[in-house]
Parts: C-alpha cells; sequence; structure tokens
C-alpha cells in the first residue's frame, strides 16, 4: 500500500537520510534531475538540506510517497515566484525510486502537486523534462502542454547533451 503526505519543515529535516536515498537511486538509474553523479553523496545532501529550508520557509512544497515506511517517491512545489509571477509555481524534483516504479505513484503525486497549487490560487504550473523521456509522457496524460523544446540544455549521466521540453498547465479555480 502506498500513503502520500506533505510534509513541513521538520518532518523533511528527520527524513533527510530517505530524501537522499531516493534522489540517489534516480541519479544511479539516469535520471535528468540536476545531477550527474550518484556518488556524490555531499552534493545531494546539500540540494536537500537547501529544499528542506524552502519548505520550511514557504518557499516550496513537499509531497512523498512511502511504501510501508520507507520513502519511494517525492515531488516539490516551488511557490516562491517574482512579482509579476505570483499566479504561477513549478514542479520539480518528481522522484520515484526505480524498485516503486509502475504504481501510479507519479501521477498521484503530480495530481497532489496541481492541487496544491490550485489550492493556493495559481492557475499556471510550469515545469521542464528531459525530451521524449517517459515522464514527458505521463505530463502529457495528465494535460499538460508543450510549450518548446531547447536542444542540448543538459548534461546526462552517460556525458550527452540532452534536450529539454518545457511544459504548462493551466489550472481551473480552487
Amino acid at each position: 500500500m502506498i500513503n502520500y503526505e506533505w510534509l513541513n519543515g521538520e518532518q523533511a529535516q528527520q527524513q533527510l537520510a530517505a530524501l537522499c536515498r531516493v534522489l540517489t537511486d534516480c541519479v544511479a538509474e539516469g535520471a535528468s534531475v540536476g545531477f550527474i553523479d550518484a556518488a556524490d553523496d555531499k552534493t545531494i545532501r546539500d540540494f536537500w538540506q537547501a529544499g528542506i529550508q524552502a519548505v520550511a520557509q514557504g518557499e516550496k512544497a513537499l509531497a512523498v510517497a512511502r511504501q510501508g515506511d520507507e520513502i519511494v517517491a517525492t515531488v516539490m512545489v516551488v511557490m516562491a515566484m517574482p512579482a509579476n509571477g505570483m499566479h504561477r509555481a513549478e514542479v520539480c524534483k518528481l522522484l520515484v525510486r526505480p524498485t516503486a516504479r509502475r504504481q501510479g505513484i507519479a501521477r498521484t503525486l503530480m495530481l497532489m502537486a496541481e492541487e496544491y497549487a490550485r489550492r493556493a490560487g495559481r492557475t499556471l504550473l510550469v515545469l521542464d523534462t528531459r525530451s521524449d523521456d517517459h515522464a514527458q509522457g505521463l505530463y502529457l496524460t495528465l494535460g499538460w502542454k508543450i510549450a518548446g523544446q531547447i536542444p542540448a540544455y543538459a548534461l546526462s549521466t552517460e556525458g550527452v547533451l540532452d534536450a529539454t521540453t518545457v511544459m504548462y498547465k493551466p489550472l481551473g479555480a480552487a
């Protein structure tokens, strides 16, 4: 059984090691999520420490999926936007450990992220994903639209420059 929850800063801090494991496992499998070395424990830990601080300050929201007591997936919603962008939020770090994939976890977390943003009064969500990645197909099935592609955007774990696809989804009112 999969359980889903939003974590506050204190709860997230208590789960730092588990959050690091999710990110490390995804990077080790080649996920294009801003990291290229799954063995770089310090960089991964520093990323989560900064993210947890942003959650504590209300700049980001963090949802997790648990299988039993173990965190197996995450998604973040970036709420901190410039003054001219307070109507939008960004979805990032949708991560599902390889051992927990193909169970609808990513879909559920995305729907939670959309509802969170909608309830916070946001009317537009944005994200970027590696072009032609399986995640892009998921987003399309959830009603996301493609704004465009940027070639040679991110270095992959294999040392190749991959294109990214920028996507958006208008949200209805809460």
